[in-house]
């Protein structure tokens, strides 16, 4: 933010075009610089939390102290069994060390043995660290430890409470989201090198790819004014008569300061009572000319664009402008997931759903229909039984898996 405006995206030069058929279906084609020059990165900060509560058998306790837990994976945690900050971490490894009391049903047979045999009470406590979850990496910034000891307002049962903050860098990437001010949102399906992006006559390439086909259905005519807008308000316009008072018609209703501004100017437009079509065409037939004397975009906003791979001309002229672009908070790294053996239900003994529970992909009834169609009876039998709630089959599959059985 700057001057107390609110920047929550970028202005970027965008070409609406189809390009090889890469940006169908609102799919958007992005130039590599930006993701080279951080363009589009975002920090994310995501809070994780443990609290230390009493239970039936004895307080919990957080510690470094963890059974069964080589000093490899303790490395990064402090005298009090908490992460330090600066340290990188990634899925599993742990946060906060906290052991749990165990009862006597707990016990495992081996357990139950070494009792027998010592007669000494091992330590009757399980493992119930915070560890980070799967998929999430990134670099500890912040801890805030809060305790009964120190005063602080904990609910009812709770003896300590830490909440560990985990940033990472985000650079954009295939099927991450972007979306423009008019509800024109996409998904970006291919990140081009720059020199193979389409560029103008004085070897300016293009930012970014958006289709043709995501306006006229829509009618969110206000993404193409806003192109053409924001190439006038980088480029700088003067219009022809303003100084002898001689205005065109189409210029006799804009304020003053709009008859003439250098490159780089801020334009703002109210929402339906804005630029009119002739006003636009007539600035953007009164733009200025860049350093070589050229004006690269007609009267009616578009350009010759010039393949970035061949370097022809393409056969038709394209629409180029600056518009203003959004990162959305669906972003492909929270999204992407996959399960090779994982927790099933304890009541259905099918495996769980979603990513958080590390669950498996339904393979519905009509899913069914399209194995049954394609006479897919081996895969199918292994989806229905196997892969959902044959325990005995999975656990046999299983073993000849590891024991190679194949």
């Amino acid at each position: 933010t700057e001057n107390g405006e609110m920047a929550l995206g970028k202005n970027l030069l965008v070409a609406i075009m189809p390009w090889e058929g890469h940006n169908y279906e609102d799919a958007i084609i992005l130039s590599q610089r930006l993701v080279e020059e951080d363009v589009l990165t975002s920090i994310h900060i995501e809070e994780h939390e443990i609290d230390a509560r009493d239970t039936k058998l004895g307080a919990e306790e957080i510690t470094r102290d963890i059974p069964n837990v080589s000093d490899e994976v303790l490395a990064d945690l402090d005298e009090r069994g908490i992460v330090r900050i600066g340290a990188e971490v990634r899925d599993g490894d742990i946060l906060v060390g906290k052991v749990t009391p165990k009862g006597e049903t707990e016990l495992t047979p081996e357990e139950r043995l070494l009792r027998a045999i010592f007669g000494e009470k091992a330590r009757e406590v399980r493992d119930t660290s915070l560890k980070v979850p799967h998929g999430e990496s990134g670099k500890v910034i912040g801890i805030r430890v809060f305790s009964r000891e120190d005063d602080d307002d904990l609910p009812p049962g709770v003896n300590e409470l830490v909440r560990v903050y985990v940033a990472q860098k985000r650079k954009i990437q295939d099927g991450d989201k972007l979306a423009g001010r008019h509800g024109n949102k996409g998904v970006i399906g291919k990140i081009l090198p720059k020199e193979d992006m389409p560029f103008m006559p004085d070897g300016t390439p293009v930012d970014i790819i958006l289709n043709t086909h995501g306006v006229p259905r829509r009618m969110n005519i206000g993404q193409i004014l806003e192109t053409h807008l924001g190439w006038i308000a980088k480029a700088g316009w003067q219009v022809d008569g303003a100084e002898s008072g001689n205005l065109p018609d189409w210029a006799k209703n804009l304020p003053e300061e709009m008859l003439g501004q250098e490159s780089d100017t801020n334009i703002a437009t109210p929402v339906f009572d804005g630029a009119q079509e002739d006003e636009l065409t007539g600035l953007l037939g009164s733009t200025l000319p860049n350093r070589d004397g050229e004006t690269m975009v007609d009267a009616n906003g578009k350009s010759v664009l010039f393949d970035g791979r061949s370097g022809e001309p393409f056969p038709y002229p394209v629409a180029v402008g600056y518009m203003y672009i959004l990162k959305l908070h669906h972003l492909v790294d929270d999204k992407i997931h996959a399960r090779s053996t994982g927790p099933y239900s304890m009541i259905t003994q099918q495996p769980l759903g979603g990513k958080a529970q590390f669950g498996g992909q339904r393979f519905g009834e009509m899913e069914c229909w399209a194995m049954q169609a394609y006479g897919a009876a081996y895969t199918l039998q292994e989806l229905l039984t196997i892969k959902s709630d044959d325990v005995v089959g999975r656990v046999k599959v299983y073993e000849a898996i590891v024991k190679g059985e194949n």
